[in-house]
């Protein structure tokens, strides 16, 4: 499961499947088990916005900081993610 940082970000690994990544661009967030389960997940759009699909157990102030960290970062994240996939970002047919 590649993550886009080994470091958490509000108590949560942003990650990717290797199987999912017939889709767009996005980030899921989870604390440990890095499984869809329970996680976040986040489409990114190609101005570094986001639109969340699946809160998860994140509350409001969680999903704001990663929300944040992504529009901050998405560039980089998304280098990571094209290694990987040739889908681009959300909204981008």
């Amino acid at each position: 499961m590649p993550k886009y940082y080994e470091f958490k970000i509000a108590g949560y690994y942003l990650y990717f499947t290797s199987y999912c990544v017939i889709e767009c661009m996005h980030v899921h967030a989870s604390d440990r088990k890095l499984t869809e389960s329970g996680s976040a997940k986040f489409f990114v759009k190609s101005n570094g916005d986001s639109v969340m699909q699946n809160q998860g157990v994140l509350n409001e102030r969680e999903v704001r900081k990663i929300q944040a960290f992504i529009k901050e970062n998405y560039q980089e994240m998304y280098l990571k993610w094209a290694a990987y996939s040739k889908e681009g970002f959300y909204g981008n047919a």
